[in-house]
């Protein structure tokens, strides 16, 4: 362990693999001793070599694969070593170990390659604590093996050691383990405690660990035997100073041969910047005469280091520490022992250890919300690769759906955002959500939730959107959360086809045994909210598939189509206040035997004050996919305009006949296939084929530009109802012309074409004429 140059390098390696057999029994409490790769049925065994027991590291990781190394290797190290883990799969997969929140521990990983997997390929990749790069593992620069430990304050319950591939190489670990540690020992003024080497001054070979030392440390022998001496007791000595030394350590001793010279020992630090903390151990074990001395000053790098000069006591042992950390000058250290002008005796070590200092500047994202994240994957069985280790940080393995607040790295990230849609959700919305203290944007769309809408919601105050779109929930919306949405939240309640948009739910079957209709002009603002069921669907009248009998001719289309704007006309200017109905479309309009139409089924009305801001209000988004005006959707602003583009829809359903949403065309939306037609030129398709030409054109066309007119994109190009009135009007007479016209001549007009030339307002709009 001597270098030509005299340059301590200690290598914390496989030679950790030839422990001698130590039998005495020690207490084992606290220790996590994970043997990487074994399958759980072989788990747990006592390694007999370490008297340690292990267990299979399987309820402790997520993902990685279980790997062993060649038969021949197996029988050249101890059992631990047989077995692995490596990572194909994801860029970081982590361990997720319960801790004490506050304890010391001392944490060591060990890597074996071995060749496990034939391509002779050793790979290098990083390990990170928690958020924060710990060290690269390059196991070509180490080929027998590589040991890592630090010593690391916990600072939740839950300590996570990450492997993260930085290259063309699969990440492997051998064991992984956790010793709790006095937490008076081992204090750093900030980060943690990276260990160079710890080594006890003997000419002995053995390697100790664990029973000899209760804390399970790993001490290396280390011995000039050019330039000293090896002294030792076979008395017990004292050690009982809260770092414990073993006794093998303290009952050796290293002195200088020359009796007036300094005992000198010289490393590298492995990066020169390194600043380090130096522990001493120092026990008298010689019992010295009476007039003899033994007094010692301690030096690094020619400075002392030490306040007072350090006199050894006979069998007790005295750790001196450097309570501040110090630097090498180009990362080489010289630790002097001198011995001062009164000493008579030359200066004696019996144990060594040098840490170097390992900044972990990255706080871990909020513990409540790490916790809440973790059962909210478990219980939903969630499983994505990448949901390991800190949900927010490091900012490159931030987790799928989420989004975070990282201001500082002194400020511990906050989880703003959590989408979960299309994800397979099931059951109820879990309570762990509300421990997500800081969420401004919910969204649990297309999943298969079911139960009740939790009023905890309305009590995450920091919430400004929720989806619930396309789930199976049920009940009512809770009073709290509906006060919220007209405070601003913006609420999707969409798809869900039990749940019911207002704090009270009314039982459907009564609606449906006893309706109601609404007369407009005496209806009071109270009856027009009571819900109206439906009594005919207007597309059992249109369709002979459903339908047997005539179809309904172009002239009684369009009046009903004018009734129903007559009644949406009313509820927009009509009622005091006004009201929007929210769910226009065509099994909600009302026919008699005589196809007198009225609308029906106000549920989801809602009512505004007329003239400036108030005009639109901020509202949960109800209403029926494909005739759900696509501006209210994005903004959650509700105004009558919502109306006219569902109205819009519909009228297109009366000329068309054709479904709203037909995944079968090339266009599914009605709107958006109707603006292909006519782009292609092919206009005869837009007509209910049904009517046989039966119509007089110029009707069909203006209705035509109507429907489109009311479904454009942009609210402020709609027009109101009452325009939309007196164009319908025109239609209609322009229609019974030609019916008086024809009685008069008796001329069939079933080989009228509809010719129609367009310009467009937009790319899926015709402008009116």
């Amino acid at each position: 362990m001597k270098s030509p140059h005299g340059i301590l390098f200690v290598i914390f390696s496989f030679a950790a693999f030839s422990i001698t057999h130590l039998v005495e029994a020690q207490n084992q409490e606290g220790f996590i001793t994970l043997d990487c790769g074994l399958p759980l049925n072989e788990s747990p065994y006592v390694e007999p070599e370490t008297e340690i027991q292990f267990l299979s590291d399987e309820n402790f990781i997520q993902g990685g694969k279980m790997g062993r190394i060649p038969a021949n290797l197996e029988s050249e190290n101890l059992k631990p070593y047989s077995t692995l883990r490596y990572f194909p799969d994801g860029i970081r997969n982590c361990y997720d170990i319960r801790v004490e929140v506050g304890r010391n521990y001392l944490i060591r990983a060990m890597f074996f390659y071995g060749n496990f997997d034939g391509l002779n390929v050793s790979p290098e990749f990083d390990m990170y604590t928690g958020p924060n790069k710990w060290t690269t593992i390059d196991l070509q620069k180490e080929p027998s093996g590589s040991g890592k430990e630090i010593i690391h304050i916990s600072r939740s319950n839950s300590l996570q050691i990450c492997l993260v591939k930085t290259g063309a190489t699969t990440p492997m670990i051998s064991t992984l383990e956790l010793r709790p540690l006095a937490n008076d020992t081992y204090l750093a003024i900030s980060g943690s405690l990276k260990l160079n080497f710890r080594m006890y001054l003997s000419n002995s070979t053995a390697l100790l660990r664990y029973p000899k030392d209760v804390y399970d440390r790993t001490w290396v022998p280390f011995f000039q035997p050019d330039n000293w001496a090896h002294i030792s007791t076979t008395a017990n000595v004292s050690n009982k100073n809260h770092y414990d030394p073993p006794q093998a350590v303290l009952k050796g001793a290293a002195i200088p041969k020359n009796l007036d010279g300094p005992l000198t020992i010289t490393w590298r630090l492995e990066n020169p910047d390194y600043q380090i903390y130096l522990y001493r151990h120092f026990a008298e074990i010689q019992d010295i005469e009476a007039n003899d001395t033994r007094e010692f000053d301690c030096l690094l790098n020619g400075e002392t280091i030490t306040i007072n000069a350090i006199n050894p006591k006979y069998l007790e042992i005295e750790t001196m520490l450097t309570t501040i950390p110090k630097e090498c000058n180009g990362g080489i250290c010289h630790m002097q022992l001198i011995k001062t002008q009164r000493s008579t005796l030359p200066p004696l070590l019996n144990g060594f250890a040098v840490y170097s200092v390992l900044q972990l500047p990255q706080l871990q994202t909020n513990e409540t919300e790490v916790v809440a994240i973790k059962n909210i994957s478990y219980t939903y069985e969630l499983n994505r690769i990448n949901w390991q280790g800190d949900p927010c940080v490091p900012r490159q393995f931030l987790w799928d759906g989420l989004n975070c607040s990282i201001s500082d790295i002194s400020v511990p990230p906050k989880i703003i955002s959590l989408n979960l849609s299309s994800s397979g959700l099931s059951g109820t919305i879990l309570s762990h959500f509300q421990n997500l203290n800081h969420l401004e944007i919910l969204d649990l769309s297309n999943n298969s939730l079911s139960g009740m809408v939790p009023e905890f919601l309305a009590s995450m105050k920091s919430l400004l959107v929720i989806n619930l779109n396309g789930n199976n929930l049920s009940g009512s919306i809770p009073k709290s959360l509906l006060n919220r949405e007209r405070e601003g939240l913006k609420l999707y309640v969409l798809g869900n086809k039990h749940l019911c948009l207002s704090s009270t739910c009314i039982d459907t079957k009564l609606k449906k045994k006893f309706p109601v209709t609404i007369v407009a002009p005496i209806a009071s603002i109270a009856a027009v909210v009571v819900m109206i069921i439906l009594l005919f669907m207007l597309r059992k009248k249109m369709s002979s598939r459903k339908h047997v009998g005539s179809v309904l001719d172009w002239g009684t289309r369009l009046q009903i189509a004018i009734e129903a704007a007559l009644g949406l006309e009313y509820v927009h200017i009509g009622c005091k206040p006004a009201m929007v109905h929210r769910d226009v479309k065509s099994t909600n309009i009302l026919l008699d035997e005589e196809f007198k139409a009225k609308i029906a089924d106000f549920g989801l009305s809602r009512s505004f004050q007329v003239g400036g801001d108030q005009s639109r209000v901020s509202t949960v988004v109800a209403g029926t996919l494909g005739y759900l005006d696509p501006e209210y959707y994005l903004t959650s602003e509700l105004s009558e305009k919502s109306d006219i583009y569902s109205f819009g829809i519909l009228l297109l359903e009366i000329i068309t006949n054709q479904r709203v949403i037909d995944q079968t065309r090339k266009k599914p939306n009605i709107a958006e296939w109707v603006t292909y037609v006519i782009k292609k030129g092919d206009t005869s398709k837009i007509v209910d084929p049904k009517l046989q030409g039966n119509y007089e054109p110029r009707s069909v066309w203006r209705a035509l530009e109507v429907a489109m007119s009311c479904a454009n994109p942009s609210s402020a190009k709609r027009p109101n109802m009452s325009q939309v009135i007196i164009k319908l009007k025109e239609c209609l007479e322009s229609e019974n012309a030609r019916i008086n016209t024809n009685q008069d001549t008796n001329s069939p007009h079933s080989s009228v074409e509809l010719r129609v030339t367009a310009t467009f307002d937009s790319d899926m709009y015709p402008k009116a004429r």
